[in-house]
């Protein structure tokens, strides 16, 4: 099976977690400047979604998928086999506890902090490589401030970050309807050498 980035969202496997929808799929991995044998931490991996490309992406490399909720664990699982990801580990647990004996990373998402941000951020920093890439999406302005007040604080780090907002068009008899998809925040952390 040929790979391109940006999976249809319904070629998932679903449940009732929430799922990164395939255009901030495609704008958070080409920020995450993934290489086939890198190895990436995705915490609150949700569904999957962005572990499984991720995953196609670093072919030779590893991802490790956090999930606290086992329902969304076992997606993450079905949906590996289901696309022929089989360099995913699936961590049922809750971060940054889950973090333990993970290996330095090349790239970090954050996803989901639980509540945990500042400890995440923490942990994320002792486990990412000089170059490395922290990716945060954020659904929230709090935190998407508590991210960047934090993370622009390092002098270690680059960090940019932008906002988007997804509007799709679908077909209704012989009318095209908007249906707009939540606003998104995407911060991007490059570690210096």
């Amino acid at each position: 099976m040929s790979y391109f980035p940006g999976i249809k969202d319904e070629d998932f496997i679903r449940g009732d977690i929430p799922m990164t929808k395939q255009e901030v799929r495609i704008l958070v991995l080409t920020k995450a400047k993934i290489c086939p044998t890198d190895t990436i931490i995705d915490i609150g991996a949700g569904t999957g979604s962005l572990s499984i490309e991720a995953a196609l992406q670093a072919s030779s490399g590893k991802v490790y998928a956090i999930e606290r909720h086992p329902e969304g664990a076992q997606l993450i699982r079905s949906n590996a086999i289901h696309f022929g990801a089989d360099n995913i580990e699936v961590i049922s647990g809750s971060a940054p506890e889950a973090l333990q004996g993970l290996p330095i990373a090349d790239v970090i998402f954050i996803g989901g902090s639980g509540g945990h941000l500042q400890e995440l951020l923490a942990q994320s920093n002792s486990l990412l490589k000089p170059n490395g890439r922290l990716v945060i999406t954020a659904i929230t302005i709090e935190t998407l401030y508590d991210a960047l007040h934090s993370m622009q604080a390092k002098p270690e780090f680059t960090v940019e970050a932008f906002g988007m907002q997804v509007t799709r068009i679908k077909q209704v008899k012989s009318s095209n309807m908007l249906q707009a998809l939540n606003p998104i925040y995407i911060i991007i952390c490059t570690k210096g050498i």
